[in-house]
């Protein structure tokens, strides 16, 4: 029988970049993925050479009670239509896991540090990899018209935000 849960270790934790669980206005923020002290640092050996890294990381200022099982318009936005679960980029699924690929700018011993990673401080991170092109999605990539409307300035400049 297949397991309904499964375990896993928190490798490191986002220092810096965001606050607030906001939704938009995410880029040219940098921060830091720093790893826990038990990793030794040969553990990223070799992670300088790529622009990008794979981040999974735990929303961990959501409660299992946001987990909402069911269709509903994204952003509570009537214009946009219902959606399930699992169409959702957000702390309403139930692993309440994100993605994220933000660029390596350098490495300082178990510090990594980034921009345009949309995980809050102190978020934990639960792995990353360097991102090979050949491993991103092949051939064309197609979706509706409402995430780009819905995502038209998630990645503007942080600076640009309307205060």
């Amino acid at each position: 029988m297949p397991a309904h849960s499964i375990e896993v270790p928190v490798i490191g934790t986002v220092v810096g970049g965001h606050a607030g669980r906001l939704d938009d206005y995410k880029g040219g923020v940098e921060s830091i993925i720093r790893l826990r002290p038990e990793y030794p640092v040969a553990t990223l050996k070799g992670i300088e050479e790529f622009s990008h890294l794979q981040v999974i990381w735990f929303f961990s200022e959501g409660s299992p009670d946001d987990v909402a099982l069911h269709a509903r318009s994204p952003r509570d936005n009537p214009a946009w239509p219902a959606t399930g679960t699992f169409v959702h980029h957000n702390h309403r699924r139930p692993p309440r896991l994100g993605t994220s690929f933000p660029k390596l700018l350098r490495v300082d011993g178990l510090d990594l540090h980034v921009t345009d990673l949309d995980a809050d401080d102190g978020t934990p991170v639960i792995d990353l990899v360097a991102v090979f092109r050949e491993m991103l999605p092949r051939g064309v990539v197609t979706q509706p018209a409402w995430p780009t409307e819905m995502l038209e300035n998630y990645w503007a400049p942080a600076s640009d935000r309307p205060q």
